[in-house]
């Protein structure tokens, strides 16, 4: 039996108001080990939201012991912030707040994946560890659930958004206290019961947020230096990079006002993933020839130092095999793209595009990566 376990990425969770944040992954991957004549299970595990990288992979090590039985071949898989939790999870020189009997299958471990993981950080996270960052983040995580579950929020509310995030750069209290406005706007239109859950939610993101100063390029320079590689353990990941957004991508949606909010919202996330720092430039200190032809080859370009997915710099992305590569954004790989996930699909308000990218990742690439990603799980364990 395989085991796959999954690990959302930053503000991510398991279930939340009936939406799964891997549910279209999840199933994605079963289907595909079934495809192959394999028997598999997929777990996905419950994590708190942006608490420290130690804290997360605790509780997957938990959640794999809790499951697991003996003889079964465990996977790890991350996205975001995830495919950190899984890489400390598997390190044998982790020093995790959790028991002898906790790590006992990790004899067991077959793989990790990560998708669209900050393995050298993200400028992102230096801007969500300041004071409006920390509020942005708490409104984004908000906008996100409310756009996913919803489809397309109300355009005052996505607007407002958009205009606090063109003057984050500069925001005092004025501005805080306007997105908290917004916050509390954009929970108002979600009915009672699905706004204290997701309110519940919220309050551990402000609870919580030691993983924001963890995946900033400093941190993140340190945890590369102190995790090391499981042997015996296959280490591969997918890699997105969006197409830079300007003046001609917003213009494709002029006729769709909320895509077009949605294209101004991943403008800006962009362009603050965008930013570059000689000193820690979110990035290995070299490539291989190989990955530089797979990247080339993926995505029809080899990415520079500012390419991103609107979250994570490209070139961050990169640890072990790289196994699929692509034009994609960063909940593109999860299955939240524009279009139905399946032919002749009607597109449902739990298939969302929140974050309008232009990347045009569709459910042929979606097939493909998951392809890629489930027989280089089964490269190790035949």
């Amino acid at each position: 039996m395989h085991r796959v376990y999954l690990s959302p990425g930053m503000f991510g969770f398991a279930e939340l108001g009936a939406f799964g944040y891997f549910s279209h992954l999840g199933s994605a991957v079963l289907e595909e080990f079934r495809a192959l004549g394999e028997e598999a299970a997929v777990h996905v595990v419950d994590v708190p939201p942006t608490a420290s990288i130690v804290r997360r992979a605790g509780r997957l090590m938990e959640a794999v012991a809790e499951t697991a039985e003996p003889g079964d071949h465990v996977h790890l898989l991350g996205h975001s912030t995830g495919g950190l939790d899984a890489r400390l999870v598997a390190s044998p020189s982790a020093r995790l707040p959790v028991t002898a009997e906790s790590r006992e299958w990790l004899e067991q471990l077959r793989s990790v994946t990560t998708i669209s993981t900050p393995h050298y950080g993200t400028p992102l996270a230096t801007f969500f560890a300041t004071k409006a960052g920390q509020q942005m983040l708490y409104t984004v995580s908000a906008f996100t659930f409310v756009a996913l579950t919803l489809s397309a929020p109300p355009l005052t509310l996505a607007s407002a958004l958009v205009l606090a995030f063109g003057r984050v750069d500069k925001a005092i209290g004025i501005e805080v206290r306007m997105l908290g406005r917004i916050t509390d706007s954009l929970l108002g239109v979600l009915e009672p019961a699905k706004s204290r859950e997701v309110r519940a939610y919220l309050d551990a993101i402000k609870g919580d947020q030691g993983a924001v100063i963890q995946l900033t390029p400093e941190a993140m320079d340190l945890f590369q230096a102190g995790v090391e590689d499981r042997p015996g353990v296959r280490y591969q990941c997918v890699v997105g990079a969006a197409p830079a957004p300007g003046a001609r991508g917003l213009l494709q949606h002029v006729l769709s006002p909320w895509r077009m909010v949605s294209h101004a919202i991943f403008t800006t996330l962009y362009g603050i993933t965008a930013r570059y720092d000689e000193t820690y430039p979110c990035a290995a200190p070299s490539l291989p020839v190989e990955v530089e032809r797979l990247l080339d080859e993926g995505i029809g370009r080899l990415p520079g130092a500012r390419s991103n997915d609107g979250v994570v710099p490209v070139l961050s992305q990169i640890w072990g095999d790289v196994v699929w590569a692509g034009a994609a954004d960063h909940l593109d790989l999860l299955g939240h793209f524009h279009g139905p996930l399946e032919a002749n699909a009607v597109e449902s308000a739990l298939h969302s595009d929140w974050l309008t990218s232009g990347a045009h990742f569709d459910r042929e690439g979606f097939r493909k990566m998951t392809q890629a990603v489930v027989k280089g799980m089964l490269r190790e364990t035949k």
